[in-house]
């Protein structure tokens, strides 16, 4: 949904509302559908052939990295689903359409990359009680296509990385295995020259341990915006402030702002304002400065002279506040 033009507007209840979005086609990662693709196509051609040898020369480091790059085909299929999903109009029984379902998707993305990094450290664990000879010079072709092949997908990705979540998320995956198939390079390097049976699963070990790190704050902040928390680099007392330094504004009372997909932002908010000032001006000014100041695109504001309604306790009022909620 595109902040597209503005319409504030009055109703007849007393109300005023500003909507700083259009109901139409909303914006969205629809440039990716292109990169989502090849990187799909990409990827279930490299985990065909580490499989194969990986079980060729029962190599644990490319079996694993192999049933990894499987489930990162799963995840791009998943962040693909969520921003088609995502595009979807909004109708009569889902007025926001369907785009949570980026937040779904990064998220389990995330779920899907620990579960899979538990499973290679435990397996990783068990073949270093019985190490076996791997055939170094296989490994390290093997895991140099790898490169080579999460390099370009990553590539995709990169100039989305910093504004949807979901991208980042698909980005942050290829990055990542990138730099664990230079380990894999490097551990089956090691392990021609110098014989050392153990490297293998001890590379499985750091593989598990590298992703799960990257990984994890990509879980945490989907896990957030799933409970409607208020997106990353948006300080909520710094929303406060901007509202009640407009002029007329008394208070704000029932201020909440949360993600609506990975890529935009709601708010709602009830302004306090004894005179009654709140003309199409005062809201346009009012949903112009939120969306400069914080991209938040989809603005509902309702204006009161007294307040008829228990104020939300969800945020102190910004004279006593010391700071964004941590």
């Amino acid at each position: 949904m595109s902040s597209g033009h503005h319409h504030p507007h009055d109703d007849h209840h007393g109300h005023s509302h500003g909507h700083g979005h259009a109901h139409g086609v909303p914006s969205g990662p629809a440039g990716f559908d292109r990169a989502f693709g090849i990187g799909i196509a990409l990827n279930i051609a490299f985990v065909a052939i580490e499989a194969f040898y990986g079980w060729k020369i029962d190599s644990l480091a490319l079996l694993a990295d192999a049933g990894h790059n499987l489930s990162d085909v799963f995840g791009l299929v998943l962040a693909w689903g969520g921003a088609l999903a995502g595009r979807l109009r909004p109708g009569a029984r889902y007025t926001y359409g369907w785009k949570r379902a980026s937040i779904l998707a990064a998220f389990a993305n995330a779920l899907l990359l620990l579960v899979a990094m538990g499973t290679l450290a435990w397996e990783a664990v068990q073949r270093l009680q019985t190490p076996q000879a791997v055939e170094g010079v296989t490994v390290m072709v093997v895991a140099g296509i790898g490169i080579i092949v999460n390099t370009a997908t990553a590539l995709l990705f990169m100039r989305g990385r910093h504004t949807d979540l979901n991208i980042r998320g698909a980005f942050q995956h290829m990055a990542a295995d990138a730099l664990v198939s230079a380990g894999v390079v490097l551990a089956g390097g090691l392990a021609l020259w110098l014989g050392w049976t153990w490297l293998d699963p001890v590379a499985s070990l750091l593989i598990a341990a590298v992703i799960v790190v990257g990984t994890w704050h990509l879980f945490k902040q989907s896990l957030h915006l799933l409970f409607d928390g208020v997106p990353y680099g948006i300080d909520l007392h710094a929303v406060q402030r901007l509202l009640e330094s407009l002029p007329g504004v008394d208070r704000v009372h029932d201020l909440h702002v949360w993600a609506m997909g990975t890529t935009q932002t709601a708010l709602t908010a009830h302004l306090v304002m004894p005179l009654g000032q709140a003309d199409d001006a005062f809201l346009q000014h009012a949903t112009d400065e939120l969306q400069a100041h914080f991209k938040i695109e989809h603005v509902t504001i309702q204006v009161v002279r007294v307040p008829f309604t228990t104020a939300c306790a969800s945020l102190a009022p910004a004279a006593a506040a010391g700071g964004p909620e941590k």
